[in-house]
């Protein structure tokens, strides 16, 4: 691209869009995709917006890209990979609004997997496959925010082996599931165990069905949801139902139980959007309970006994999601097998005294 270009597509950078390698303008989605997988060296452009939380530039950098540390932001910015309008600029810099920012990523630090000797819940396993009941709060792989305490973490010292993955920090898997969602997660322990069910979920020849505890209660036993889904507009780590610049996805959910206020979901999902159970049943109205990002509130037992508000614990801290049933076939045998997950203690509690008061 000639300086000509650079310029062009610099100006026309909209507040707070960011330009990537390509040349186009990149949303949170494809950005985060970007950072968790830069080999170093590649070039982006970012118009600064109005709302300037932090003015100097290494403040200013660290909360945009909070995959650096600060030091490294400051590093970047005295050897002249951090540019202000196409101009090094000092550690000290304070910016305005409709400043462009060209930052040329540094070599990413070569990480291992450090294994753990953490508690996992167990389903099945052999010398091919893995299968846990993942824990609340617990993330399945290392990432730029979280590099220990891991799922993987766990496995690497309780598996003699795991499969390469499709990234270094990825060995085994597969599949994921967000960090407070609980439930079956399959692991491979060799590459062709981990091609072949990488094909499984490719071709959506597996099977998978959560459960949930969501606000409201849905006028129908069951329906089905088909709503294109895609990077929310403006919140940043939130999906949105978008209906011309999202993705096809589609979900199936059927009512279990009824209460007061609440209802017992499964969900079979069609396709494999992130937050696609979240986003679609926020849409409804029906959000998952205590869900804050997609509009869930935590309870109390309080309030599921109708009483007057008293310093209590609340019954579930985080969505009452829960993957509980996995079907795949074996990768080597090929034997169709199915795995499911009890639930986890709080989303068990919150059940029983739905039941016993709604």
């Amino acid at each position: 691209m000639n300086t000509s270009e650079k310029h062009r597509n610099q100006t026309d950078i909209e507040d707070n869009q960011i330009w990537t390698p390509e040349g186009r303008f990149a949303n949170a989605t494809e950005l985060q995709i970007l950072l968790d997988n830069y080999q170093g060296g590649e070039q982006i452009c970012l118009k600064v917006g109005p709302n300037l939380k932090f003015r100097r530039i290494d403040q200013y950098m660290s909360t945009r890209f909070n995959c650096f540390s600060r030091t490294l932001v400051q590093r970047l910015i005295r050897s002249g990979e951090i540019l202000v309008n196409a101009e090094p600029v000092k550690i000290s810099h304070r910016l305005n609004q409709d400043d462009i920012i060209q930052i040329t990523l540094p070599p990413p630090v070569d990480q291992e997997v450090v294994p753990e000797d953490i508690p996992v819940d167990i389903l099945y396993e052999d010398d091919d496959i893995i299968v846990v009941n993942k824990m609340p709060w617990m993330v399945v792989h290392p990432a730029r925010c979280y590099k220990s305490g891991t799922l993987v973490n766990a496995l690497a010292y309780h598996c003699k082996t795991l499969s390469s993955g499709s990234e270094k920090m990825r060995p085994g898997i597969v599949h994921r599931l967000d960090k407070n969602t609980t439930g079956c997660i399959i692991v491979a322990k060799n590459d062709d165990a981990q091609y072949n069910l990488a094909q499984q979920f490719k071709n959506r020849s597996t099977k998978k069905k959560y459960l949930a505890v969501v606000h409201g209660t849905p006028e129908l036993d069951s329906d089905m949801i088909k709503n294109m889904i895609g990077p929310h507009p403006t919140v940043r780590e939130k999906f949105a139902v978008r209906s011309e610049e999202g993705k096809k996805a589609i979900t199936v959910y059927k009512v279990l139980e009824r209460f007061n206020g609440y209802a017992y979901v499964e969900i079979d999902i069609h396709t494999g959007r992130t937050h696609q159970i979240r986003v679609h049943m926020s849409h409804l109205g029906y959000p998952i309970v205590a869900d804050r990002i997609y509009g869930g509130k935590v309870v109390y037992p309080w309030q599921i006994k109708n009483e007057l508000p008293s310093p209590q614990d609340i019954l579930i801290n985080r969505q009452a999601l829960h993957a509980g049933w996995l079907e795949i076939n074996h990768p080597r045998t090929g034997e169709r097998m199915s795995f499911e997950a009890p639930l986890y203690q709080d989303m068990a509690s919150l059940l029983d005294m739905l039941r016993t008061y709604r």
